[in-house]
This record gives structure tokens, C-alpha cells and sequence, in this order.
């Protein structure tokens, strides 16, 4: 499999994926600190999941405000807390840092965290622009730290489902996929809803089909805030004709988390807000009579079959990336959401909001500056 990265020039070149590696090193790291930067609508919940897990003897809530910290502290009384960003950095004992910041502030104190030598897990989206994802990714290579992006449904049981359904050949070839991810608000300050909300479609697309779009187009409209739009609807164009669309809204009145994947054999729906049954595969498609002599002839047969629902062993996915990220740490291992997954993201993004700004045009990813 191939991926596009940025070079020095700030254009895209091919670069091979790396293998997680598997197994553990010869000395494991024994893990001292955590520290979650962030205590907003997600950074609680990382604090939640590691004071649960146990997994390291320091666990520091570091943010701005004395009331959030406040009512960590009251949740989570062994937790230390922080209102101070630079302690954290110097703090020897803190082993890895997560990033639960405004997008605006992602790249900046990522950095920092591997200037300093500690392990980063960046919530979504890793940057602001890929030439930015591609200065972490350098710089954790070169310092031989973890580099982690947030993107948590890569670690949800009912995407990693899905992902075994196509890889099996279940649905045949993957003709087309449609995301809405919908709701009213929350509206954010400093990224528009593609940023924002899309970020979550574009990592699982790419997750479940392993490749790049060859281009991607977006439109979208602000109605509130002036090129903040609050709907926008990307499409992605894929080798071998395959068309991916991601609907974005933070001005629907419903709570929409829907995926279909539409295969040459069957076709597979998931539905994140389902309390049960989150994935369906539906015995259903349609074929084109190989033999025909005139236009009037021409005939589709079309399969109304059965409707399975797959039994799934769920875990909360973002304990699964709380305990992935620890084992990287200690094994020295390459995340399976690492750097490069998180440029590649930001990538599509950049290549949207390029569109977004000259009319919803089709933008080649080799071309998006």
C-alpha cells in the first residue's frame, strides 16, 4: 500500500507504509507519567479512561482553568493537576502527553511535547495543514518518539468489523461509500464542521480502503460565522471508480452517524447512534445481463435477499486507545493511528478546504498547496 506525503517542497510524494511492529521490545519502558493537556468536551474522558486503567504512577490533568481542573480533581482526587503547560514539559516523569486542545493549538504544543523528548497523541485532526502534520512526523522520527493521532473510531470495534468484512470479500468490490455525520452544534471557534466533524469519515474511509483519493472536491456554506461553514458535503474520488461522499453538519436537527458501503455482492450499513445492531449487511445488488442484442433488451437483475447483523464484542474505543497508545510507549512501537495516518488525514482536509475556497472544484492531492 502506498500513501501521499509531504516533501520539503510541499508536494506530495509516494512513501510506503510502515508495519506496526509486533511483539514487544527486549526491555520494556516502565511507564511513570501521563499527562493529558485539555479538559474540554474530550480531554475528561482520556483522564477517565487512564485512571481507570491504572497504567502508569502519575497522571497529570494539565489546563487553563482552575474550574475544570477543579472538577477533575473532585472526580479523580489522585490526579495531580496543572495550569501550567511548560511543567508538564519538564517534568521528567511524564512519559507521553495527549493533546486535547483547540485545532489551532494541535501542531504547536505537539511539537513541543517531542522537543522534549515525551511520547504525543494528538486528538483530531493532527494539524492545521499538512506541511505542519509533516513537521511532527519529521521531528518524531528524528527524536525516536511516539507520535499517535486521536482518531478514535479506528479503534471502535464496529469500524474494525467493517474493515474485516470488505478485507474478507464478503461485499465483493467496493463500489461507492455515503457518511452523514450530523447534529445541532456543537459549533467550534477556530475550524469549520469539515475539520471538525469530517475528520472522523475521512480516517475511517481511508482505514476500510486503504488507499488515497486520487483527488477530493467539498462544498459547504457558513451561515453563521463568515468561511466557518457549518454544512459542507466532501466527495473523495478514488482509484478504480470508486466515489466516497461525506455529509457534515452541525445544523441538523437529528443526530446522524451513518455509514453505507455499497460492494458489488452485498452492501453494508452502519449506524454509530444504534444502541444494538450497529452494523447490518444486506444480501441485496444488482448485475447486468452479460448477453443482450438491442438497447431493448438491456436488463438489470436486481437481488432482494436476507439482512445479517453480525454479533460485536464492544469495548469504549477510546479505552482501546488509551491502552495502545501505553503499549507503544513501552514497547517502542508504531501506533496503528501513527504520524504518517494523521498526515494523510489532514491531507484530504487541506485538498477539501482548497476546494471548499474555489468553488467545489476537483483538487489533485499532488496539487493542494
Amino acid at each position: 500500500m502506498k500513501l501521499e506525503i509531504v516533501n520539503h517542497n510541499g508536494g506530495l510524494v509516494s512513501t510506503p507504509v510502515p508495519a506496526v511492529r509486533n511483539g514487544t521490545s527486549a526491555s520494556p519502558r516502565p511507564l511513570r507519567g501521563i499527562a493529558v493537556v485539555g479538559l474540554g468536551y474530550w480531554g475528561p474522558n482520556w483522564i477517565r479512561n487512564f485512571y481507570s486503567l491504572q497504567c502508569a504512577h502519575k497522571l497529570v490533568a494539565c489546563d487553563l482553568s482552575a474550574e475544570r481542573l477543579s472538577h477533575v480533581k473532585g472526580l479523580y482526587p489522585s490526579v495531580e493537576t496543572s495550569q501550567n503547560f511548560d511543567e508538564v514539559l519538564r517534568d521528567p516523569d511524564i512519559d507521553g502527553v495527549v493533546i486535547a486542545t483547540p485545532v489551532s493549538t494541535h501542531y504547536r504544543l505537539a511539537k513541543q511535547c517531542l522537543q522534549a523528548d515525551k511520547a504525543v497523541v494528538v486528538e483530531k485532526p493532527m494539524a492545521t495543514s499538512r506541511a505542519e502534520a509533516a513537521d511532527l512526523v519529521r521531528l518524531a522520527r528524528l527524536r525516536d518518539r511516539v507520535l499517535m493521532a486521536g482518531h478514535t473510531f479506528e479503534y471502535s470495534a464496529p469500524v474494525l468489523k467493517l474493515r474485516e468484512l470488505i478485507a474478507s470479500g464478503e461485499i465483493g468490490e467496493v463500489l461507492y461509500i455515503s457518511s452523514v455525520r450530523a447534529n445541532l452544534g456543537l459549533f467550534q471557534q477556530d475550524v469549520n464542521v469539515a475539520w471538525d466533524l469530517a475528520t472522523h469519515d475521512i480516517s475511517i474511509i481511508l482505514m476500510l480502503l486503504g488507499q488515497m483519493p486520487e483527488s477530493v472536491s467539498c462544498q459547504g456554506q457558513s451561515h453563521f460565522r463568515h468561511e466557518v461553514e457549518d454544512v459542507a458535503l466532501i466527495t473523495l474520488h478514488l482509484p478504480h471508480n470508486v466515489i466516497a461522499f461525506i455529509h457534515v453538519s452541525w445544523l441538523d436537527p437529528n443526530k446522524i452517524r451513518r455509514t453505507t458501503i455499497v460492494g458489488s455482492r452485498r452492501m453494508l450499513v452502519y449506524d454509530d447512534t444504534a444502541l444494538q445492531e450497529k452494523i447490518r449487511i444486506y444480501d441485496r445488488g444488482v448485475t447486468v445481463q452479460p448477453y443482450y442484442d438491442n438497447y431493448g433488451e438491456f436488463q438489470y437483475a436486481y437481488r432482494y435477499g436476507d439482512i445479517h447483523i453480525p454479533r460485536i464484542e464492544e469495548v469504549e474505543p477510546i479505552k482501546r486507545e488509551c491502552e495502545h497508545f501505553v503499549d507503544c510507549i513501552r514497547h517502542n512501537l508504531t501506533p496503528a493511528t501513527d504520524g504518517l495516518n494523521g498526515l494523510r488525514v489532514v491531507a484530504v482536509l487541506e485538498a477539501a478546504q482548497t476546494s471548499l475556497r474555489n468553488g467545489g472544484i476537483k483538487v489533485p492531492l499532488s496539487q493542494t498547496n
